[in-house]
């Protein structure tokens, strides 16, 4: 006699394999989810997607900058140096990047309540292996000093300036200037975009980016607003700042480890259900 609970019912295999389309089923989305989940948390890297087709390396306001990966950091009055501000007018900055392999676009977005001729913003890099310090590179405990290469852009000229540092006081122009940069002025915000290749010729100045492998990144941004003085709010030294955060241009993406999960689930469902069908037939035979 069979029972419902028996191996040989006709109901408890039907009811296993259900379950396991829905495993599967789950499995599947979770992994299609997994990449996107892990990146949304990430909050102290910025991350470089590799994407096909033209960056929008001259135009902030593309569309394309909407499919990147946003990530957020603070802002606060530079300290290090003896011309200093208390308050800063901007107190965090978004930014996105992308590449497509040999061209790499990052964007800087952050509120400002007007457009002056004197705003400014500009990204900070390592250059080589010697760890630096994000203020210039100046020499501090325990921190050798320089170089950092640093991309600069102000709203007078709206182009970008490449410069390197070794410390306070040693901020200079190169001769090569292979960085350009565009900033929008729209709703209270600022959007400026900065570009250059990945890798260049001048490897003692310029930062280079290997996809896969992470850099040191820092921030400034300056309010050029007039005072009532006649002096600007923020200039020179006087200025909102980060410390150094990560950045990284992602390599091509690979999908081997899914495709083998997803062969792994299909490999076992399909044992499963051969399981399923030999224990039918041994049940419908007594």
């Amino acid at each position: 006699m069979r029972t419902n609970g028996s191996i040989g019912s006709d109901r408890s295999p039907v009811h296993q394999l259900t379950g396991s389309r829905s495993v599967i089923a789950l499995g599947l989305a979770l992994l299609s989810t997994f990449p996107a989940m892990v990146l949304a948390q990430e909050s102290v890297v910025v991350r470089a997607i590799m994407v096909e087709g033209a960056l929008p390396a001259e135009d902030p306001m593309a569309a394309a900058w909407d499919d990147a990966q946003e990530a957020e950091f603070p802002l606060s009055p530079q300290v290090h140096w003896r011309e200093r501000i208390q308050e800063v007018t901007v107190k965090a900055v978004k930014v996105r990047a992308l590449h497509d392999g040999k061209e790499l676009a990052i964007l800087l977005e952050y509120e400002d309540p007007t457009e002056d001729p004197d705003d400014a913003a500009a990204l900070e890099f390592m250059v080589g292996d010697k760890k630096a310090h994000f203020a210039h590179g100046q020499p501090m405990a325990q921190v050798e000093g320089g170089p950092v290469n640093i991309w600069y852009w102000k709203n007078k000229e709206n182009k970008a300036v490449d410069m390197n540092a070794k410390g306070f006081g040693t901020l200079k122009a190169q001769e090569h200037q292979d960085v350009k940069a565009k900033g929008v002025y729209q709703n209270g915000k600022w959007r400026v975009v900065f570009s250059r290749a990945l890798t260049t010729e001048h490897r003692e100045e310029d930062t280079q980016f290997k996809p896969g492998e992470f850099t040191s990144i820092a921030f400034a941004i300056w309010d050029g607003k007039k005072l009532e003085n006649g002096d600007l709010k923020e200039k020179g030294s006087q200025k909102a700042v980060s410390s150094w955060w990560y950045f990284r241009a992602e390599p091509s993406p690979d999908y081997s480890p899914y495709l083998y999960a997803v062969l792994a689930i299909g490999l076992a469902a399909g044992f499963q259900f051969v399981v399923i069908r030999q224990l039918k037939k041994k049940g419908a035979a007594r």
